[in-house]
């Protein structure tokens, strides 16, 4: 059912579309009163018309803010506060468990205030993908796929059996199961439909685009189908399932502009990594990103989704994309309904929302590609948007192995009982991973030509080299063995090892026991070659510190050369049978050999068998067996699922808000610290605060599983927050981890924290710039709370974390532009006191009071970073959950 407005505009229109009628919210009929609004960028025509349609006389929405919408083309920046409805919600199981844990100890919570337990439902549609649990555990053998999803449900069986429990006890709220595929292909080729029809109260069915938000940041992915989508923490996607508008300012729209047609032999991998390192310099976080221009038309919908895929890369809200004959040729080749495609288009067209690529709508700022000047490249070693050139990464990797890790010359070692050696630079896990590429059969079936030229010449991948393909739908393994490419990519170990993240989430598992203490006996600096979007330190493997990301053939490619210290470009891969050197551009094919098996292998009756019983699941999926309840059953003693602590002696009525006195610094970190720096998801150290908790409750090693598939649980989370292993706190000067200083000795960070908050001491956290970029994380926001963090103070945020830290009740504040920690003279000595917090308002200037460890004093201004009045009710509240908890039960 779908909640519309006043309408006071009078713009509600009808639109028929093979012999149905649709009513609408027409732009041309509100261009009447608020002026015209045909060269706003595409995506602010997505958001002028939820305003239209949620109009309600200015309780959340009112004229001025359609109105202001439309005045933004006379001054493109950032604009007024709107309150933003999108029509679903998207999940992933890593971020999803601690949404459906909330949500069940919501029910729990408004129960005990006196309220109804059926109000916590979600009021849109949402779905959840399980997606990022499955490890590679076994690879390079046709049973890995069958063995990793034993493994998997073993793992998993409390998760799985809690998130069916939701499935069934929540309304609107569907479980795609494991082995299905990748939460964004999943959407991409299966759940969007472009534009939306719903009926509304009374029965009428209302037309509108397809919306939404995921509680994974690279929900972005949805924007190369023209679907406006971008990723929020898992704390604001519950907000919008209960039916709370998204506080958001008007953005900033920077345009785009595709021109040309990309070279012989460049990939769409090439392409985005091209555009992430461009969109990076120009810096466009908090931004919407849209693509325009005659380029755009040379793109396949795919294409377009890679470069929509990574948004969070380049630091953007969204990289959007509009409406077209590629859009509405995809859907058809995809599955969608004939009612569904008409709509799309007629609707499209309807409301100036249809993509011509002569247009050139009114943009904040511009940049422009063309695409024929795109080169190979990869991105690394630790970060996405560092793009290098394919035949300077061993010049890149041999300097920073002198650089950053102080070694003068690569090291080589003996592998005990094996009958080769590694060394720095060598290539230990090669994945074709991640949503970003295996969701484009371009650059799939690249990689299945090169695995079959490779064969052909009697080449393999270097035995040191961990190799694994994760597509990221089933309809991948069908048109690689429809056109003959699966048996090649196993012939070279690329067996299917499962549907899901994996590698690019940080779940590559364990290396080959020799390679692991090889590496870490001799400090070597591994290499890792992966078709994912994120690279950061720690995040692939434990064992690997170099990371780069690649397209799949590329990938392919790095597991025959074994090594990133040569130039691949113009050194032998291997030797043929014959002894002849085999090189890259031998085994490289043509654009023509992938078009011509792209046309002859895939076709819409696989999109419909693959998804005809899409939450159906296996044989492990079925078996498990629950009983829909109001309220959850929580299992005492469980490591995976437990009632969070949140809600504890919560009333009514809010406590006020309070100056935050005499607090210690819990850390001090520089720049670019990511979420997987605050809240890992790979790996559990045994001797980790986390690893001892798990030991404690009898969980065996090898049972510990991830921090991110135990993130229904808070004692684990708490423990690991701040954790990763290569975090540095400079409170702690040349030591990596999560340790901190208490009273002068030296600790884990968990341990600190606790100490503190028995002394009833509140605690800061001092950062540098684009603090929490990375991953939508709600439990780097979660687990900050629960160590005692009042307020973090940084030089800049990345768009996510900040508002996870409010949502949690966190207090964001930002140095005035000129000062740091380094120049205020901040250090683990410190006492900071945080003065006016009782009268705050958005975007204020606070006093921060700081004692020195010598006992003098002194003052610096802060800005609060609570940029909205819907924020700052719910930091008021103690959090954005609080706020709708007490309006629920109220």
């Amino acid at each position: 059912m779908t909640q519309v407005g006043q309408d006071t505009l009078g713009t509600r229109s009808t639109l028929s579309v093979g012999g149905k009628d649709y009513a609408y919210y027409s732009l041309a009929k509100a261009a009447e009163t608020i002026g015209d609004v045909s060269r706003l960028p595409f995506s602010l025509k997505v958001l002028l018309e939820n305003m239209l349609r949620f109009e309600d006389g200015g309780f959340t929405v009112g004229q001025e803010h359609a109105q202001a919408l439309a005045d933004w083309l006379k001054s493109p920046q950032t604009g007024n506060e709107i309150q933003y409805r999108p029509a679903r919600v998207l999940l992933q199981d890593f971020t999803g468990v601690p949404c459906v844990v909330d949500l069940a100890a919501m029910r729990d919570a408004i129960s005990k205030l006196g309220g109804d337990t059926a109000k916590i439902n979600p009021q849109v549609p949402v779905n959840l993908v399980i997606d990022h649990s499955v490890m590679v555990d076994e690879f390079g053998h046709p049973k890995a796929f069958e063995h990793n999803v034993d493994m998997e449900y073993q793992r998993n069986a409390e998760r799985y059996d809690f998130l069916k429990w939701g499935s069934k006890s929540f309304e609107n709220f569907s479980a795609v199961p494991p082995g299905t595929g990748i939460c964004h292909q999943v959407n991409l080729e299966h759940i969007a439909q472009g534009v939306w029809a719903s009926k509304d109260p009374e029965g009428n069915l209302i037309a509108y685009p397809d919306t939404c938000v995921g509680t994974d940041s690279h929900t972005t992915m949805i924007n190369g189908l023209g679907v406006l989508g971008w990723g929020v923490g898992g704390i604001e996607a519950e907000a919008a399932m209960l039916g709370q508008p998204i506080s958001m300012l008007i953005p900033q729209v920077v345009g785009f502009k595709l021109t040309g047609k990309m070279a012989e032999g460049i990939t769409a991998t090439d392409l985005v990594l091209t555009c992430v390192q461009m969109l990076r310099e120009v810096g466009v976080v908090g931004s919407f990103v849209e693509f325009y221009g005659p380029g755009v038309s040379q793109l396949s919908l795919a294409d377009r989704a890679t470069i929509a895929n990574m948004a969070p890369e380049y630091g953007a809200t969204c990289g959007i994309f509009g409406i077209d004959d590629k859009t509405i040729d995809y859907m058809r080749m995809t599955g969608r309904d004939e009612e569904t495609i008409a709509l799309v288009e007629a609707y499209s067209k309807e409301q100036g929302m249809w993509f011509e690529p002569d247009n050139e709508p009114v943009f904040t700022k511009t940049l422009e590609l063309d695409m024929g000047s795109v080169v190979p490249s990869l991105a690394g070693p630790k970060r996405p948007q560092d793009k290098v050139a394919l035949p300077m990464v061993d010049e890149l990797f041999n300097r920073d192995l002198k650089s950053i890790y102080g070694k003068d010359t690569p090291l080589r070692v003996d592998v005990e009982g094996e009958s080769h050696d590694v060394g720095d630079g060598d290539v230990v896990i090669a994945a074709i991973t991640s949503c970003t590429n295996t969701s484009n059969p371009d650059v799939m079936i690249a990689a299945g030509l090169v695995a079959k030229k490779a064969r052909a010449k009697g080449l393999k991948p270097k035995p040191w080299v961990k190799t694994s393909l994760a597509p990221g739908s089933q309809v991948v393994t069908d048109y690689l063995i429809k056109a003959g490419l699966q048996d090649d990519l196993n012939a070279l170990g690329f067996d299917l090892v499962g549907y899901g993240c994996t590698t690019c989430i940080g779940n590559s598992g364990p290396l080959a026991p020799p390679i692991s203490h090889a590496i870490n006996g001799n400090d070597l600096v591994a290499a890792s070659v992966l078709s994912g979007n994120r690279n950061f330190e720690g995040r692939v493997s434990p064992d690997v510190r170099a990371n780069f990301l690649a397209s799949p053939p590329l990938v392919v490619a790095y597991a025959l050369k074994g090594t990133v210290t040569e130039d691949i470009t113009d050194t032998p891969l291997g030797q043929d049978q014959d002894g002849n050197d085999v090189m890259l551009a031998d085994v490289w094919p043509t654009s023509q050999e992938i078009a011509d098996l792209r046309a002859s292998s895939i076709d819409r009756g696989m999109f419909e068998r693959r998804y005809a019983d899409v939450y159906k699941g296996d044989e492990h999926w079925q078996a498990i067996n629950v009983t829909a309840s109001d309220t959850y059953q929580w299992r005492p003693g469980s490591t995976y699922v437990a009632n969070p602590p949140f809600f504890d002696g919560m009333d009514l009525t809010p406590a006020p808000v309070t100056d935050i006195a005499d607090a210690k610094p819990l850390a001090i970190l520089g720049d670019s610290v990511t979420t997987d720096h605050i809240s890992p998801a790979g790996s559990i150290k045994e001797d980790s605060p986390a690893g001892e908790y798990l030991k404690s409750n009898q969980v065996a090693k090898a049972d510990f599983n991830s921090y991110g598939s135990r993130r229904g649980n808070h004692e684990v989370m708490m423990r690991g927050t701040f954790a990763n292993i290569r975090i540095k706190n400079e409170m702690v000067p040349g030591v990596e981890g999560g340790y901190t200083t208490y009273q002068g000795e030296q600790m884990p960070i968990y341990d600190a924290a606790m100490k503190h908050k028995a002394d009833g001491t509140p605690l800061v956290v001092i950062g540098g710039k684009e603090y929490g970029t990375g991953s939508s994380r709600d439990w780097a926001a979660k687990g900050t709370i629960l160590l005692g963090v009042r307020a973090t103070i940084v030089e800049s945020y990345e768009r996510i974390h900040r508002s996870n830290l409010i949502g949690m009740g966190v207090l964001p504040l930002q140095f005035r532009e000129g000062d740091t920690r380094e120049t205020l003279g901040l250090g683990g000595d410190d006492t900071f006191t945080i003065r006016g917090l009782a009268d705050l308002t958005p975007g204020q200037d606070v006093e921060v009071e700081v004692t020195h460890g010598d006992g003098t004093k002194a003052t610096f201004m802060a800005k609060c970073r609570i940029d909205t009045a819907n924020e700052m009710e719910y930091y008021k509240n103690g959090g954005i959950l609080h706020y709708v908890l007490r309006k629920l039960a109220a």
